[in-house]
């Protein structure tokens, strides 16, 4: 729903601080899963009824907040499957629909809810849930054909895994060739500095221009004595760059599709980082001054 890591916490500690309440209050909760399920979507729509506001003054391309797991030591079964299902570029696709659409979206492809739970969860109508949810898939997707969001096989993630290794090898030694072989015509990729760390004005589309890109940067940060850990990012392959210090400097996901690498996306914002650490300040741009702003 939030695109955030540290929001969607704060979203469930405040249903749980409100569920507290209500039964300290004396109100009767015959059904708990219910009880937090609702709570936990309505706060979600009103977080996102604030956060597009400030959405709509974010610098350059906006991501979500990486979730990161070590591709060695994977976590728990339904945390991977449900990874898997909101990959970064599924998140991507919910910030085109409103708050109330994006609820009974998730609730409904994605969890699996039936109609009439839904409009208990929402607080709508049967009917405008479904009309709601139709929308929402023409919206995302033309056709109405949603993208897959289901979690690839373990063949699958495996051969993705390695050609997330092979990948970023190529990158740090400068192999133009294998990068070109590696990278789909139509790859694209997308940098999130947040007007605080490099990134890019704009995405990036061409083939070459890409492979020069991370060529280019991977030798910079490996200049300064960081270092690229494989690890999965929201359920797919990606890496975590590390300083020479150990700190987080950058994130970025790949999306691979029939052997090739369709997608490209870096998370460099200290703000979307700290939940994994500290953050390294080796790519971070200095603060405007007030007369510069």
């Amino acid at each position: 729903m939030t695109g955030s890591v540290g929001d969607a916490e704060d979203i469930v500690q405040d249903a749980f601080l409100g569920l507290t309440r209500a039964r300290r209050a004396g109100a009767p909760v015959a059904n708990l899963k219910a009880y937090l399920t609702t709570s936990v979507t309505r706060l979600g729509i009103n977080y996102l009824s604030s956060a597009r506001v400030r959405r709509e003054t974010y610098v350059g391309d906006w991501l979500p907040e990486p979730v990161v797991v070590s591709a060695d030591r994977p976590g728990p079964a339904e945390h991977a499957e449900l990874s898997d299902s909101l990959s970064m570029a599924f998140l991507v696709l919910l910030e085109a629909l409103a708050p109330v659409e994006r609820a009974v979206f998730v609730l409904r492809e994605v969890f699996g809810y039936g109609y009439p739970e839904v409009a208990g969860l929402t607080g709508k109508s049967e009917a405008n849930c479904r009309q709601i949810f139709a929308r929402a898939r023409k919206r995302i997707a033309p056709g109405g054909q949603v993208a897959d969001v289901a979690p690839p096989p373990p063949v699958r993630r495996a051969e993705g895994e390695e050609l997330a290794r092979r990948f970023f090898e190529a990158a740090e030694g400068g192999d133009m060739d294998a990068l070109l072989d590696m990278l789909a015509p139509d790859v694209v990729f997308h940098g999130d500095g947040g007007g605080k760390a490099r990134a890019l004005a704009k995405s990036v589309t061409e083939p070459r221009s890409i492979a020069q890109l991370l060529v280019g940067g991977l030798r910079r940060v490996g200049r300064l004595g960081a270092l690229l850990e494989v690890v999965r990012v929201n359920g797919r392959p990606g890496g975590v760059i590390h300083d020479a210090e150990g700190r987080v400097a950058s994130v970025i996901g790949l999306d691979i599709a029939d052997g090739r690498i369709r997608a490209i996306r870096a998370v460099s914002n200290p703000d979307k980082l700290d939940h994994l650490g500290p953050v390294s300040d080796i790519g971070r741009l200095p603060e405007r001054r007030p007369a510069d702003q």
